[in-house]
């Protein structure tokens, strides 16, 4: 496919964009300044800021999908799905945040009286973009994918769980994946279209 990729300059943008291009698909890297992406065979990078959405009307326009793994806080899920919808592409997969998941039935991670400080303006944020993409206009086929309340770099195991509105916790009482894991489970949705207008989650 042709996957247009918003923060392939993140820590989670970078995995997606090495996982996308293992698998032939072609990668155009949206940054803000085109020169922090190294070349690589299969990924071509375009300049622009998606702080203002209606610039990546044509940047996104002529994609299979779109995938954002930019920051909540700097992020609008109306203007994006918007623009989206401009430039005539179908599909968008965002890489989610864990706190608006449930940690016990009916009770959010974020509502946790030890969920941290300094994580809730991003977590807030990201819980609200997933509001916005469900009660928004639904002529973007949306997917968001929580991760576990650990995302960090590791290895590639290539094994996951998937959930829906839950936490994933494993028997050890963790909850983990590496980011290289993550960007499998979101590549396999790209592939496989298996969760449409829908959130779920993953972890080990």
């Amino acid at each position: 496919m042709k996957v247009a990729l918003i923060g392939i300059t993140g820590r989670q943008g970078s995995r997606l964009a090495t996982e996308l291009l293992s698998r032939g698909h072609e990668v155009t890297g949206i940054a803000r300044k085109a020169s922090d992406v190294a070349p690589q065979k299969g990924l071509t990078v375009k300049q622009a800021d998606a702080t203002q959405p209606s610039t990546l009307v044509p940047v996104i326009a002529g994609h299979d999908a779109v995938i954002s793994a930019s920051r909540f806080q700097s992020s609008d899920a109306n203007a994006l799905t918007r623009a989206l919808a401009d430039a005539g592409v179908k599909r968008l997969l965002v890489v989610g945040g864990a706190a608006s998941l449930e940690a016990a039935p009916g009770k959010r991670l974020l509502d946790s009286p030890d969920f941290p400080d300094a994580y809730r303006p991003e977590a807030t944020a990201g819980a609200a973009f997933l509001e916005a993409l469900r009660t928004g206009d639904q002529t973007v086929d949306w997917t968001f994918l929580s991760p576990p309340a650990l995302l960090e770099p590791g290895t590639r195991t290539g094994q996951y769980r998937l959930g829906t509105d839950n936490l994933i916790v494993a028997a050890s009482g963790k909850s983990a994946i590496s980011m290289e894991d993550y960007a499998i489970a979101l590549v396999d949705e790209l592939e496989k279209h298996a969760h449409s207008r829908k959130r779920f989650s993953v972890g080990y």
